[in-house]
């Protein structure tokens, strides 16, 4: 059972920049963010495979840097020139394949105004 605590949302700007952490208990073979507004899917925003090779989703476009520090067991997500569009739930996730959906935690809130 892998445990995922996320922090570091808040409340910021068009144009500003926030840096989401997860603190987790083990690596996954996948491990990355997701997020979710109400009443839609949630939707992947940057995954790191294998330690090594990484996913953005098409919207990222370049504003978004995932990262992990092994010695801290702990997983982040840059975001630069966030938009109102980025305002969502952001969650972290861990899993065995590729889909990394095995292990989620609770969620951090960020919130976007123009």
């Amino acid at each position: 059972q892998v445990q995922l605590v996320e922090s570091g949302g808040g409340s910021v700007q068009a144009g500003g920049s926030l840096r989401l952490s997860c603190e987790y208990t083990a690596s996954s073979y996948c491990m990355g963010w997701s997020r979710q507004v109400p009443g839609k899917e949630r939707e992947g925003v940057a995954r790191i495979y294998n330690g090594r090779n990484i996913y953005y989703g098409d919207f990222v476009k370049g504003r978004f840097t995932i990262s992990r520090d092994g010695a801290k067991n702990t997983l982040y997500l840059q975001m630069n020139s966030l938009q109102p569009e980025d305002g969502a739930m952001y969650y972290c996730a861990a899993g065995r394949t590729s889909n990394c959906r095995d292990y989620w935690g609770p969620g951090t809130q960020v919130t976007v105004s123009s």
